[in-house]
């Protein structure tokens, strides 16, 4: 069974990706990438959180701050590398 530590962060970490989704917008495959990139990126948070020792609003061991801030920072870095935004060259 797993611990309700690790549920709550699977719970969040979700929460996460698909509100992105919400607000971003794109098709199912979009909807799997930010999940994806909101588990990853939480974790990742998590892993430096305990790394670092910083203790700011921790639910049991798990680091809320750093694991929200490390899923942010990952559905915003997926966000700008899938983006079909033209990027404009300058002109000589």
């Amino acid at each position: 069974m797993l611990s309700p530590i690790i549920t709550l962060g699977f719970i969040l970490a979700t929460l996460f990706g698909a509100a992105f989704h919400l607000v971003v917008g794109g098709d199912a495959r979009r909807l799997a990438l930010f999940l994806l990139c909101g588990w990853i990126g939480f974790g990742l948070g998590q892993l430096v959180g305990v790394t670092l020792s910083i203790n700011i609003l921790n639910i049991g061991s798990l680091r809320i701050v750093t694991a929200s801030a490390g899923a942010m920072v990952a559905l915003l870095v997926a966000h700008f590398l899938t983006s079909n935004r033209a990027r404009k060259r300058p002109t000589s």
